[in-house]
């Protein structure tokens, strides 16, 4: 090829001259130049061919290396359907090389069932016609047996735009569907999981609730024993006088032992003991539905709740059971009732006041400020403290799981968690945590007034 092209610049060069200049020592020194600058062009031309056939060769081995490397199967047809290139995972799937799948139709790779013929057809038109096809196929293996795949085939241009044929990836299903399924599985898990944090962390609310429930509980039991005591007293009384009576004593003696017994003073006594007792016996009944809604999950129907009654339930149970009695600042409407969860939102208001207590335990005047408004769509309940607030850096992180700014034992980090899930998914409302212009934290709780 060089000796062909320096023939040919030679010649041009010889033509080029004048006769009288061909005979003179001038003109063969011009040729020599000549030469020498066509071999220069021939040595550079010849360099940076070397350097495109190695980037070239390049190219190749890595495009070779890729689709060796790759786990998803890759088939270039043309515009026929006929395979033109295959990669390793293919050859590893079907048990042929790709020189000998070179050639074959894409059709004869896939099982010949009524079902797979309609969607191979499929295929093939959109191969054809350069569409984008989305579709599930079985592929015979080399075993013969039919493999499940997820095939993409995108149209194939040539360097004119023209369209020569199609590259179809695919994987097989059954690494998908396997992945499906141990995703639904640590899926079930998780919500197992996170119901059972639920619960725990209702338990822990509970334990810190048992001291102002000891209290709520103890004043109408204890008014009932006095009254039961009391009563039993007065049974051996009319024992006494009806024992008398019934031995047919003279009515002087029954009247002298009625004054004596104060068996009047005991019947005007005993309607206030039995009314005592009864409205004692129905408060600890209240108090023990209260604890039972809390502490067990509430899978029942939204019902009407009168929010500031249930606000009034859980503030008076978290300062009974507090250590410190901070100042309870409210702003609630005499009622406001709305459809929901009661459980859900009792859960939720205990964590954000027990949140606020733990928040002012080192305050000098430790206060707690409640609002209730309602605002056409939604009810706002927020609840404030007078404590140091959320730093900035705390605030992203707020609602995490098991994120806590308390020492090592004095909270789970679930609280605020739960109340955000319970809040948003549970509730179709919200939950906000900033600081209050004046100090403290602010939770605002918000719910659907339906």
């Amino acid at each position: 090829m060089q000796a062909s092209l320096l023939k040919s610049k030679l010649r041009e060069v010889a033509e080029s001259q004048q006769p009288e200049a061909l005979m003179g020592d001038g003109a063969w020194v011009e040729v020599i130049q000549q030469m020498d600058a066509i071999y220069t062009d021939l040595v550079t031309s010849q360099i940076a061919l070397e350097q495109k056939n190695t980037e070239l060769e390049e190219a190749h081995q890595f495009i070779e290396s890729v689709l060796s490397a790759m786990h998803n199967i890759l088939i270039v047809t043309d515009i026929n359907g006929s395979i033109l290139r295959a990669n390793t995972a293919v050859e590893v799937l079907i048990g042929k090389t790709s020189l000998e799948l070179r050639g074959q139709l894409l059709e004869n790779l896939f099982l010949k069932s009524t079902s797979n013929i309609k969607l191979v057809n499929k295929l093939l038109e959109k191969i054809h016609s350069g569409g984008l096809s989305d579709c599930e196929v079985e592929i015979l293996n080399k075993e013969g047996e039919p493999v499940p795949l997820s095939i993409t085939s995108k149209a194939h241009y040539d360097h004119t735009g023209k369209l020569i044929g199609s590259v179809l990836t695919g994987r097989p299903l059954v690494e998908i569907r396997k992945a499906y399924l141990k995703l639904k599985e640590t899926h079930e898990k998780l919500k197992t999981t996170q119901q059972q944090l639920l619960q725990s962390e209702k338990m822990a609310s509970l334990g810190r609730l048992i001291a102002g429930v000891a209290h709520e509980l103890n004043n109408p039991i204890s008014f009932v024993f006095g009254n039961m005591y009391a009563l039993q007293r007065y049974e051996e009384r009319f024992q006494r006088y009806i024992e008398s009576i019934h031995q047919d004593i003279s009515i002087d003696e029954r009247e002298k032992l009625r004054r004596e017994l104060k068996i009047d003073r005991i019947l005007k006594d005993i309607p206030s003991l039995l009314e005592g007792s009864i409205e004692s016996a129905g408060r600890v009944k209240n108090i023990v539905q209260e604890l039972r809604r809390f502490s067990t999950p509430n899978t029942k129907n939204n019902s009407p709740v009168d929010i500031v009654k249930l606000l009034d339930k859980a503030i008076h149970l978290i300062v009974h059971s507090s250590a410190i009695t901070p100042v309870i600042s409210s702003d609630m409407p005499d009622s406001l009732i709305i459809t929901g969860n009661e459980g859900y939102i009792h859960q939720i208001i205990i964590n954000l006041l027990q949140n606020s207590i733990d928040a002012i335990e080192d305050v000098t005047n430790p206060m707690i400020e409640v609002v209730v408004k309602n605002n056409d769509n939604f009810v706002d309940i927020t609840i404030r403290d007078n404590g140091s607030g959320i730093s900035k850096k705390d605030m992203v992180s707020i609602f995490d799981p098991f994120f806590t700014t308390k020492p090592v034992g004095k909270g789970t980090g679930l609280g605020l968690y739960i109340s955000f899930g319970l809040a948003t998914e549970q509730c179709d409302g919200s939950l906000e945590a900033t600081n209050h212009v004046d100090g403290g934290a602010l939770f605002t709780l918000k719910l659907p007034n339906v």
